[in-house]
Protein backbone atom coordinates (compact mmCIF):
# COMPACT_ATOMS: atom_id res chain seq x y z
CA UNK A 1 0.00 0.00 0.00
CA UNK A 2 1.27 3.31 -0.90
CA UNK A 3 2.13 6.25 1.76
CA UNK A 4 0.39 9.39 1.00
CA UNK A 5 -0.60 7.90 -2.07
CA UNK A 6 3.09 7.80 -3.83
CA UNK A 7 3.20 5.61 -6.31
CA UNK A 8 6.81 4.73 -6.36
CA UNK A 9 8.82 2.55 -5.07
CA UNK A 10 11.91 3.89 -2.39
CA UNK A 11 14.44 2.07 -5.12
CA UNK A 12 12.49 4.54 -7.94
CA UNK A 13 12.64 7.73 -4.99
CA UNK A 14 16.23 7.25 -4.74
CA UNK A 15 17.47 6.71 -7.96
CA UNK A 16 15.42 9.13 -10.21
CA UNK A 17 12.59 11.31 -8.26
CA UNK A 18 14.34 12.61 -6.01
CA UNK A 19 17.74 13.24 -8.53
CA UNK A 20 14.93 14.74 -11.23
CA UNK A 21 13.79 17.26 -8.45
CA UNK A 22 17.26 18.36 -7.36
CA UNK A 23 18.18 18.53 -11.35
CA UNK A 24 15.17 21.28 -11.42
CA UNK A 25 15.99 22.55 -7.55
CA UNK A 26 19.53 23.39 -9.08
CA UNK A 27 17.65 25.66 -12.00
CA UNK A 28 15.75 27.41 -9.96
CA UNK A 29 18.90 27.97 -7.74
CA UNK A 30 20.76 29.71 -11.14
CA UNK A 31 17.78 32.15 -11.71
CA UNK A 32 16.61 32.59 -8.07
CA UNK A 33 14.20 35.58 -6.79
CA UNK A 34 15.17 38.39 -4.17
CA UNK A 35 13.54 37.75 -1.01
CA UNK A 36 12.88 41.34 -0.68
CA UNK A 37 10.00 40.47 -3.48
CA UNK A 38 8.54 38.87 -0.53
CA UNK A 39 9.20 41.29 2.15
CA UNK A 40 6.00 43.48 3.43
CA UNK A 41 3.37 40.63 3.39
CA UNK A 42 2.11 39.19 5.91
CA UNK A 43 0.24 35.88 4.07
CA UNK A 44 0.38 34.71 0.33
CA UNK A 45 -1.37 37.37 -1.31
CA UNK A 46 -2.58 38.00 -4.99
CA UNK A 47 0.31 40.30 -5.17
CA UNK A 48 2.65 37.83 -3.76
CA UNK A 49 1.49 34.75 -5.51
CA UNK A 50 2.47 36.82 -8.37
CA UNK A 51 6.37 37.36 -7.72
CA UNK A 52 5.98 33.40 -8.51
CA UNK A 53 3.92 33.31 -11.83
CA UNK A 54 1.41 31.24 -9.87
CA UNK A 55 -2.48 32.11 -8.77
CA UNK A 56 -2.59 30.08 -5.97
CA UNK A 57 -0.19 28.58 -3.34
CA UNK A 58 1.67 25.75 -3.60
CA UNK A 59 3.66 22.51 -1.73
CA UNK A 60 7.36 22.72 -2.50
CA UNK A 61 10.56 23.10 -1.60
CA UNK A 62 12.63 26.28 -0.88
CA UNK A 63 16.31 27.13 -0.40
CA UNK A 64 17.64 30.28 0.74
CA UNK A 65 20.86 31.37 -0.95
CA UNK A 66 23.46 34.03 0.63
CA UNK A 67 25.48 35.71 -2.06
CA UNK A 68 25.01 32.28 -4.35
CA UNK A 69 25.36 30.31 -1.55
CA UNK A 70 22.69 27.64 -0.43
CA UNK A 71 22.17 27.87 3.52
CA UNK A 72 18.42 26.57 4.48
CA UNK A 73 16.45 23.91 2.27
CA UNK A 74 13.21 24.24 4.14
CA UNK A 75 9.42 22.65 3.12
CA UNK A 76 5.86 23.61 2.89
CA UNK A 77 2.45 22.93 1.66
CA UNK A 78 1.98 26.67 0.88
CA UNK A 79 5.81 28.11 -0.09
CA UNK A 80 4.21 31.44 -0.58
CA UNK A 81 2.60 31.74 3.07
CA UNK A 82 6.13 30.10 4.50
CA UNK A 83 8.26 32.21 2.78
CA UNK A 84 6.21 35.54 3.97
CA UNK A 85 6.28 34.18 7.14
CA UNK A 86 10.02 33.72 7.30
CA UNK A 87 10.49 37.11 6.10
CA UNK A 88 7.80 38.93 7.78
CA UNK A 89 6.92 37.71 10.49
CA UNK A 90 8.08 38.44 14.55
CA UNK A 91 7.18 35.02 16.01
CA UNK A 92 9.47 32.53 17.03
CA UNK A 93 7.01 29.99 15.52
CA UNK A 94 6.56 31.83 12.33
CA UNK A 95 10.00 32.71 11.64
CA UNK A 96 11.52 29.79 12.76
CA UNK A 97 15.04 30.24 10.93
CA UNK A 98 15.42 34.18 12.23
CA UNK A 99 14.97 32.66 15.61
CA UNK A 100 18.01 30.32 15.01
CA UNK A 101 20.23 32.33 13.13
CA UNK A 102 19.47 34.78 16.10
CA UNK A 103 20.01 32.37 19.19
CA UNK A 104 22.95 31.61 17.15
CA UNK A 105 24.45 35.20 17.10
CA UNK A 106 22.70 35.63 20.64
CA UNK A 107 22.66 32.60 22.84
CA UNK A 108 20.56 32.79 25.82
CA UNK A 109 18.88 30.05 28.18
CA UNK A 110 15.86 31.87 28.14
CA UNK A 111 12.35 29.86 26.81
CA UNK A 112 11.51 31.08 23.15
CA UNK A 113 8.84 33.21 24.17
CA UNK A 114 10.75 34.60 27.05
CA UNK A 115 13.25 35.59 24.26
CA UNK A 116 10.77 37.37 21.91
CA UNK A 117 10.25 39.76 25.29
CA UNK A 118 13.94 40.54 25.65
CA UNK A 119 14.83 43.21 24.09
CA UNK A 120 18.50 42.72 23.13
CA UNK A 121 17.54 39.48 21.68
CA UNK A 122 14.64 40.75 19.64
CA UNK A 123 17.36 43.86 18.28
CA UNK A 124 18.95 40.76 17.33
CA UNK A 125 16.29 38.62 15.78
CA UNK A 126 14.99 41.77 13.64
CA UNK A 127 18.90 41.89 12.48
CA UNK A 128 18.88 38.49 11.57
CA UNK A 129 15.18 38.88 9.54
CA UNK A 130 17.19 41.56 7.72
CA UNK A 131 19.90 39.65 6.97
CA UNK A 132 17.22 36.84 5.54
CA UNK A 133 15.34 39.41 3.06
CA UNK A 134 18.87 40.74 1.60
CA UNK A 135 19.21 36.70 0.11
CA UNK A 136 17.60 35.22 -2.46
CA UNK A 137 15.45 32.14 -2.68
CA UNK A 138 14.89 29.31 -5.00
CA UNK A 139 12.04 26.83 -5.34
CA UNK A 140 10.49 24.20 -6.58
CA UNK A 141 7.00 22.80 -6.57
CA UNK A 142 6.18 19.14 -5.11
CA UNK A 143 3.04 17.68 -5.41
CA UNK A 144 2.85 14.69 -3.10
CA UNK A 145 4.08 14.98 0.96
CA UNK A 146 5.65 11.48 0.54
CA UNK A 147 8.19 12.87 -2.01
CA UNK A 148 8.35 16.52 -0.59
CA UNK A 149 9.71 15.33 2.94
CA UNK A 150 12.22 12.92 1.72
CA UNK A 151 13.08 15.92 -0.78
CA UNK A 152 13.95 18.44 2.44
CA UNK A 153 16.55 16.06 3.42
CA UNK A 154 17.79 15.31 0.26
CA UNK A 155 18.13 18.69 -0.62
CA UNK A 156 19.38 19.64 2.91
CA UNK A 157 22.49 16.96 2.71
CA UNK A 158 23.29 17.55 -1.16
CA UNK A 159 23.47 21.14 -0.48
CA UNK A 160 25.39 20.85 2.75
CA UNK A 161 22.90 23.36 4.82
CA UNK A 162 24.13 21.85 8.13
CA UNK A 163 24.56 24.77 9.72
CA UNK A 164 20.69 26.10 10.08
CA UNK A 165 19.21 22.44 9.17
CA UNK A 166 18.43 20.07 11.29
CA UNK A 167 16.08 16.74 11.84
CA UNK A 168 16.23 16.26 15.18
CA UNK A 169 12.89 15.52 16.73
CA UNK A 170 11.80 16.51 19.78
Amino acid sequence: MPIDSCTHTFDDLSITVLPKYFENLEESIEKPLSASEFVGYKSATKEALSKTGKKTDFPGCYVFLDAGNPIYVGISRGVVKRLTQHLNHDSHYSASLVYKMASDEYPHAMKRDQAMKDDQFRNVFFAKQEQLQKMTIAYIEIQNDLELYLFEVYASMKLDTDTWNTFRTH
